[in-house]
């Protein structure tokens, strides 16, 4: 029979670390702290099996649930000595979520419950303190009243502002025992007024309402996003925590807070994390109230850290840092209250964390000999270094500072001011950068974080929701801020006198936590020597080689810079778009015949020449892939009507011929038309010029800098063998021509790139012509789908959403489809030769996901644009070592 409930806790553990895909996250390390000896308050976990199994069946629980969870309840009731509903010493629960990989802020919480106006009475006469007791009631109303009946959150806010406003108090904690009773009198009134009903009394009926709750958040909105942006399967379910309440708002000797054995912004080995004096941990965690430091390496002068206030307390915290990061061997993420001088973990888990930091934590373990280096290289997640690759500011530049917060995610960032999640992604999706201005963050915000360039809040602390969300999504965030008075209502943010209106420029910068009035200039970022020792790691295991897809100047320096073992793809009708030679092009497309083509491209050659030796002198010595002429040639052509007439004008020909021309070019599906190999067919002038500047530029850089370029000329578009017979057939000519006129020569290849299916089905032939193959699986996802990559984004976020395609195929490889055919064509073009050199060349060369199909399918190379190189260089080292695990398995 299946066991749905696991208990932890009190000298009974059933689960353990390695359990977490059954017990969640936070149930299996609940388990294994507690089995490690750390005081862990008993508590029991509901698997993830019975949320699959709830959503399986209608939303109904499996039949031997609920003895199981009264079994095991009543294991915490002899644990603690305390009774569930009990009128004279009343045991309290949390009840919490719990996903087998860190949600944060995405699903629900509820505390204290089991308070009633009954159990209220005995937890004030047990605990001495009849303040903490009204406080802990309203409280769990307030969580309740939000999480299980839906009441709106600012509801029950807006009751404690009023009785702060009428009695004078600023801080929560001024409030008496008296006030929070009104308090509870005021919510409850206010829920039956919103939902009908009173307010539940029965803890049983709590406990199974809060119960219901968790597995329904784990479908909310909130987590849907959250699911899709970090691919997290939906059928993976989320387990529930049910844990005996210990309380960090008894008084002076009671504490929360949350902490990470090592700084998650920089990866510093030092501990840092922030608390709060006679509080719960939703206050951390919520940012309702500014926390304090947890150490003094981190503490302002006129701030007290928990190191000097609470010494004892944390001498032991100390040690229980130690003891969890040597048992887990990463950084942790942990959650304590202390309770009258007691320490008590509530959770463990491998701590989100910047980049920046992952690099130096996954560094500095592997050369303390706590991991080993593969282990290191598998820490890191490639798509996070995309965070070390954004703007800083730049130090000369002029700014002016508006106010500052705390620095709770690094980078920098420039935009308008939005007040909305939804306006921020409404202007997002426009084009515009955004700056997401709130007093404090929620999980419902969590698509116009995303959208956002950077996000900045009023209250809460480094490990407040925005400033946790931020770090792992890698945006530049500054939390805290109390010196700016943000106002909804009037769409403004003020300090020191300045006041911002929406849709101006604020720009922050997330390292310090500074905030400035307009644009502030911004620089390149600097790499850290863990960068370059992680990257000097992955290309010790890395099979695949990495290119990247360049045709200027500037794009090649930035992928040498990164790494870049060569360009992949050099598309040249790019640089047919310079001012400086778009006359000639319109003029070869206009001319009426093969003398007047010769003439045009005779005044494009010297340009096509400089272009590659610019390219070849970078790249000297290294493999340049430079694809021909692709395009319809009616792109070169303008459209509007002053523009034609201009150009009519600048070719000395009139409009009319113009109007003529273009009509004749006008195709009804250009993307499937006169382009690629049949351009080259049709007017074989065009590649001749280009395959000439090819050759004249290498041997040009070869005799400046003595390491000789490598080109591989590559044909687009390629359906029938016979079109690259003609086509290699025509570069081989004009290299023999080149070689003899110069009086040297050079190693070059000819290849051409699979991007249509019928190349793919038919490579066995094909690869008889050709020395490489270039997988361009932008157009080969479209070909293969019958999908225009330009039109698909309206439709297909409701594929996704639907589960019809988990990721919109033209960001990550259809293994299944598109990953067929290009293993089709890998397999029978090596049949008939060997030495195929393959690579793929398409967006899908800089995706993770798409690196580890082409490692498996035995490619040679990836090509992606330069700034991806290095999330490039760590997925193939990734997919090399999962190679290696799956062998050896």
């Amino acid at each position: 029979m299946t066991k749905w409930v696991y208990s932890f806790g009190a000298g009974k553990n059933e689960g353990r670390a390695e359990m977490r895909n059954l017990l969640g996250g936070k149930g299996a390390n609940l388990a294994e702290m507690a089995s490690i000896g750390l005081p862990v308050p008993p508590g029991f976990t509901i698997t993830t099996e019975v949320c699959t199994a709830y959503y399986d069946n209608n939303q109904q629980y499996p039949q031997n649930l609920k003895s199981e969870v009264e079994a095991a309840l009543a294991a915490i009731e002899a644990a603690t000595g305390k009774n569930f509903g009990d009128q004279k010493n009343p045991l309290l629960v949390s009840v919490r979520s719990g996903a087998r990989v860190s949600m944060p802020g995405m699903m629900d919480t509820v505390l204290n419950l089991g308070l009633n106006d009954i159990t209220v009475e005995g937890l004030a006469t047990g605990s001495g303190d009849a303040r903490f007791a009204w406080d802990s009631y309203r409280r769990f109303i307030q969580m309740y009243g939000s999480v299980v009946l839906n009441v709106a959150h600012h509801r029950f806010e807006e009751i404690i502002e009023h009785v702060k406003l009428d009695g004078g108090f600023i801080e929560d904690t001024a409030l008496s025992a008296a006030d929070w009773a009104g308090v509870v009198e005021s919510y409850k009134e206010m829920v039956e007024s919103e939902t009908g009903k009173p307010f539940p009394q029965d803890p049983n009926d709590q406990l199974w309402g809060a119960i219901g709750a968790v597995f329904g958040s784990w479908m909310n909105p909130r987590a849907n996003t959250y699911r899709r942006l970090h691919d997290i399967p939906a059928n993976w379910g989320t387990a529930v925590n049910v844990q005996a309440m210990v309380f960090g708002n008894m008084g002076n000797d009671c504490a929360t807070g949350v902490c990470f054995t090592r700084d998650p912004s920089t990866g510093l080995n030092e501990f840092y994390g922030e608390y709060l004096v006679n509080a719960q941990g939703e206050d951390v965690v919520a940012g309702i109230r500014t926390p304090r430091p947890l150490s003094n390496a981190y503490a302002k002068s006129d701030e007290i850290s928990m190191q000097d206030a609470m010494p004892a307390a944390y001498a032991e915290l100390c040690a229980v840092r130690e003891k969890l990061e040597s048992h887990y061997r990463d950084m942790q993420d942990i959650e304590f209250t202390i309770e009258r001088d007691k320490l008590y973990m509530l959770q463990t888990r491998n701590g989100k964390r910047t980049a920046a930091a992952a690099l130096r934590i996954a560094v500095e373990m592997a050369e303390s000999g706590l991991i080993d280096r593969p282990e290191a290289i598998q820490r890191v997640s490639p798509s996070s270094l995309d965070q070390l690759l954004h703007p800083t500011l730049d130090p000369k530049a002029v700014r002016k500072l508006f106010s500052k917060g705390l620095p709770a995610s690094p980078g920098a960032a420039s935009g308008i001011v939005v007040f909305s999640a939804d306006e921020a992604e409404l202007r997002a999706q426009k084009g515009e950068s955004v700056i997401l201005v709130r007093i404090e963050t929620s999980p419902e915000d969590i698509h116009g974080m995303h959208a956002a360039r950077g996000i900045l809040t009023t209250r809460g602390g480094m490990t407040s929701h925005a400033a946790v969300v931020a770090r792992g999504m890698g945006r530049a965030c500054v939390a805290g801020a109390g010196g700016i008075n943000v106002d909804y209502g009037a769409k403004t943010l003020a300090a020191g006198g300045i006041t911002i209106r929406a849709g101006e420029t604020v720009t922050i910068d997330g390292a310090t936590g500074e905030v400035f009035a307009g644009h502030v200039a911004m620089i390149e970022p600097q790499l850290s020597g863990e960068f370059e020792t992680l990257m000097g790691w992955a290309d010790q295991v890395r099979r695949l080689k990495i290119r990247a897809n360049a045709e200027t100047p500037l794009d090649a320096e930035t992928a040498r810079k990164f790494g870049a073992e060569g360009i992949g793809l050099c598309r040249t009708e790019h640089m047919f778009f310079d001012p400086a030679r778009i006359s000639a092009v319109r003029q070869m497309i206009m001319a009426h015949d093969e003398a007047g083509r010769r003439a045009a491209l005779a005044k494009l050659l010297p340009f096509q020449r400089d272009d590659f030796v610019a390219l070849f002198r970078i790249m000297a010595g290294l493999p340049v892939t430079i694809r021909l002429l692709d395009p319809p040639l009616h792109e070169f052509l303008p459209h509007g009507e002053a523009e034609l007439a201009e150009v009519a004008e600048a070719l000395e020909m009139d409009v009319e011929t113009m109007h003529r021309r273009a009509a004749e070019l006008a195709e009804a599906n250009p993307m499937l038309g006169h382009r690629g190999c049949r351009l080259g067919i049709s007017y074989p002038e065009i590649y001749e010029m280009q395959a000439q500047a090819i050759f004249e530029a290498a041997i040009i850089v070869a005799a400046e800098t003595g390491a000789a370029p490598v080109p591989e000329i590559m044909i687009p578009l390629v359906g029938i063998k016979r079109e690259l017979d003609i086509t290699r057939a025509l570069v081989d000519r004009i290299a023999q021509h080149v070689f003899k006129d110069k009086g040297k020569t050079i190693e070059y290849s000819v290849g051409t790139m699979i991007e249509l299916p019928r190349a793919a089905l038919t490579a066995d032939a094909i690869a008889q012509s050709a020395d490489f193959f270039s997988f361009g699986t932008n157009d080969l996802t479209q070909t293969v789908f019958g999908l225009s990559r330009d039109d698909a984004g309206k439709f297909l976020p409701d594929y996704i959403a639907a589960g019809i395609v988990t990721k919109d195929p033209f960001v990550s490889i259809d293994v299944e489809g598109v990953g067929a055919l290009v293993r089709i064509a890998a397999e029978r073009g090596r049949a008939t030769k060997p030495d195929l050199k393959l690579g793929i060349c398409g967006e899908h060369g800089g995706d993770p996901a798409s690196i580890n199909f082409c490692e498996s399918v035995g490619l040679d190379y990836v090509s992606c644009s330069p700034y991806r190189v290095p999330v490039a260089r760590l997925a193939a080292a990734q997919a090399a070592l999962g190679a290696k695990g799956d062998k050896t398995a």
